[in-house]
């Protein structure tokens, strides 16, 4: 059956990914970003595209953003936030501003839009919400600082929606990536705003990100709560659950690049 995806940050690195990997079944993919030339050549290779120019950080964007999917196609089947910005900078170097401004995209862009779009899945019973969150949801590690700050923000927002939700058959998912091929160590915020422009070499070493879409893909069919998809940094994960001094260990000896 044909659905309707509507993916932020769709642009590139694995918004892009995930509007390739649900390239079927007749699927309509609506792609968002700021970028409309990024999200034209998306749609260039996609089936059955729309592009929807968007600023998350825009509130009153994001409501004509809504209405327009509304009165275009009257529902959204699954909601991706993948809009996303990281970090490379101490605490001590990172303004107030670019704080702010992490907050902003990563946290309240990702849940303004899915405030917004809920009615529509309300009205049609069912859904799927994912919020792009990262492995520095789950632990903070340094020169991410805000960036972990945001990405722990919406586990506990999108925790509680899902339990507001659970006489529904909308779901919840929050994905945590770890060090996946993309270029989000190159478009990171230094600490006056700058772009980081570097690619890190554990970045460059990342899963592929077409493996990384696949995952992802495979567990909001199965409404997973949260979703792991990485090399061994997803360990770390279990380490800050299990044993939280290994993990302060082993976080203190690694390269945070």
């Amino acid at each position: 059956m044909n659905k309707i995806i509507w993916i932020t940050g769709a642009g590139s690195g694995i918004g892009k990914a995930l509007a390739m990997a649900y390239n079927e079944n007749g699927n309509t993919i609506i792609l968002s970003g700021r970028k409309k030339a990024q999200l034209e050549d998306v749609a260039g290779v996609l089936s059955n595209a729309y592009i929807l120019p968007l600023d998350v950080v825009d509130e009153q964007a994001i409501a004509a953003a809504v209405a327009e999917v509304e009165a275009k196609f009257g529902k959204v089947d699954i909601l991706i936030n993948n809009a996303g910005v990281s970090q490379r900078a101490l605490v001590t170097e990172t303004s107030n501003e670019v704080g702010r401004q992490l907050m902003e995209v990563n946290f309240f862009g990702s849940i303004h839009l899915t405030k917004a779009v809920l009615p529509l899945m309300l009205k049609s019973g069912t859904g799927n919400i994912v919020g792009m969150s990262s492995v520095a949801g789950k632990f903070g590690f340094p020169l991410r600082s805000y960036y972990a700050a945001s990405k722990h923000a919406l586990h506990g927002f999108y925790e509680a929606l899902g339990l507001e939700l659970k006489d529904t058959d909308i779901h919840t998912s929050v994905v945590c990536p770890g060090r996946i091929k993309t270029n989000i160590s190159k478009n990171a915020l230094k600490g006056d705003g700058a772009a980081h422009a570097e690619m890190d070499p554990g970045q460059a070493k990342g899963v592929d990100v077409d493996v990384c879409a696949a995952k992802i893909k495979r567990g909001i069919t199965r409404n997973k709560a949260e979703i792991y998809v990485g090399g061994m940094e997803i360990l770390m994960i279990y380490f800050k659950r299990y044993t939280p001094w290994l993990f302060r260990f082993i976080a203190k000896r690694i390269n945070p690049k």
